[in-house]
């Protein structure tokens, strides 16, 4: 990890507190409320105040929140009306969003400690995730925070004139590769050249063009997006350009298309090289005159649209088989970014794996604190075939199913194998060979067993269950192993 302020050629390059997530506190006790402000505040977590039921409920029609905190919206005291409350809103929220973290604050003045009791069972067992007592202490109230929604710093890149937090998912990482894409990408964005985005799936081509969209000076007009992998021929045409009322079967009304409601704004063309040639020709034209004639329609349309469009493909070799239309690809490409896959982006891969921590930690309710050397070197020896998108689903799954302050894969042994290096010929490693290798030459068989078993005993904490699992033998062999192993060792002279 690199230090906390650090320059490159690249650009400046600072570790940082990305905002990461959003806080709803429903509340009329100010005291609690400002309590609960400050905590969120020191952690850079963006936190909304509802002190009604009206602005509680508008706040969740509007934004979904990473979590929420459940106070009082009377000044009624009694514990029933609290509880009522409570209720109601639980119910409201769990509507909007199932899974998200909510918190009851309760106050229990003047109650027993029977009936503190049995107000944290109660809740608990209605569907809130925790209760807080008031009044609030503060230390009880980080550790909760930084349970459900930790917000460990990363390294993130600042672009002149703008903040690492405007775009937040698109800044994560700080090689001079990912520097210098971000810095291409703003320097474009105030023009209305097209822009063609290359890069394999899940590299962030997507976020780059609504970063783009973002630094442009069409920020203020709509963004909208057009998988073209995702229409069948028929569709595509219709969804882009619009229909008119009876245009074809089930067209019952008539409907805008992409390009008219992109006007005065930014229209991506997501996945370009799926669309077939005919309708590449009709797209030229559209791109070239900025009008066209809903589908069913014979009245030209004019528009104001920046077009972005993306594609996984090599666009000189698709022309080249004849798949795509030269005259399209020149028209598409204004100016031309390339995003490095994952493997070429070591340098950002512990960023982006606390990033990800941050963001998924609640739905494992684990306080991660450490990652896993073993794991961050497998991290660093695998090819990434899904770039960004497989590594975030890589954390994700780590920290639902592991255990304990540690991001490892010691609990998922499926992903152990998964994440295997890829060896000259292609083939998967073997993983007795991951650790170590050039080290167990020369070396009797029976040490290079011990010496396997007690390093994945060191990678599972000692959990010898897992570690069985992982080499392929039962417990029972295990312990029978680690009994001989102790007995050679006290047997060696001193």
């Amino acid at each position: 990890m690199m230090s906390h302020s650090q320059t490159t050629k690249a650009g400046a390059v600072k570790a940082d507190r990305v905002v990461n997530g959003s806080v709803l506190i429903i509340d009329q006790d100010q005291e609690a409320t400002r309590v609960l402000l400050e905590v969120l505040a020191q952690q850079s977590i963006r936190a909304t105040v509802a002190c009604t039921t009206e602005k509680s409920q508008a706040s969740l029609n509007k934004h979904v929140y990473d979590m929420v905190f459940c106070g009082m919206l009377s000044d009624t005291a009694t514990w029933f009306d609290q509880w009522q409350q409570g209720l109601t809103l639980l119910k409201t929220i769990r509507a909007h969003a199932p899974e998200v973290p909510t918190i009851l604050m309760a106050c229990m003045k003047n109650h027993t400690p029977d009936q503190l009791a049995e107000c944290v069972v109660d809740a608990l067992q209605v569907g809130f995730d925790d209760v807080l007592l008031k009044p609030l202490i503060k230390r009880k109230v980080v550790d909760l925070v930084n349970k459900n929604l930790p917000n460990h710093p990363v390294h993130a890149c600042e672009l002149a004139g703008g903040s690492a937090n405007t775009i937040q998912s698109t800044l994560i990482g700080s090689s001079p590769k990912w520097f210098q894409t971000l810095a291409l990408a703003k320097k474009i964005a105030p023009t209305s050249m097209p822009v063609l985005i290359n890069g394999e799936s899940g590299t962030g081509k997507e976020l780059i063009s609504y970063l783009i969209h973002q630094y442009s000076k069409r920020t203020q007009g709509p963004y909208i997006r057009v998988n073209c992998a995702a229409l069948s021929d028929t569709l595509l045409e219709s969804e882009l350009f619009g229909h008119e009322k009876g245009a074809f079967t089930g067209a019952h009304t008539q409907r805008k298309g992409r390009f008219e409601m992109a006007h005065c704004g930014t229209l991506l063309l997501d996945e370009i090289t799926e669309t077939p040639l005919k309708f590449q020709a009709k797209l030229l034209r559209v791109l070239e005159q900025q009008d066209f004639e809903r589908v069913g329609g014979n009245t030209s349309i004019q528009v104001n649209v920046r077009i972005i469009s993306t594609s996984n493909k090599d666009l000189h070799q698709e022309v080249a088989l004849g798949r795509f239309r030269q005259d399209l690809y020149y028209r598409l490409s204004g100016v031309r970014i390339v995003l490095a896959p994952l493997r070429q982006r070591l340098d950002d891969l512990a960023d982006l794996t606390w990033y990800f921590v941050n963001q998924y930690a609640h739905q494992s309710q684990r306080q991660i604190t450490q990652l896993d050397p073993c794991m961050m070197d497998l991290f660093a020896k695998y090819h990434w075939p899904g770039n960004i998108r497989q590594l975030r689903n890589v954390v994700r799954t780590s920290l639902v199913l592991g255990y304990g302050p540690m991001l490892s894969l010691a609990d998922v042994s499926w992903l152990f194998d998964e994440l295997q290096p890829i060896t000259q010929d292609n083939t998967t490693m073997p993983r007795d060979r991951v650790t170590a290798i050039k080290d167990l030459g020369g070396m009797p068989l029976d040490q290079v067993e011990k010496h396997a078993i007690l390093n994945t005993l060191d990678q599972t904490s000692g959990n010898q269950t897992k570690a069985a699992r992982i080499l392929g033998i039962s417990d029972r062999t295990l312990r029978d192993k680690m009994k001989r192993y102790r007995a050679q060792d006290n047997l060696q002279p001193a």
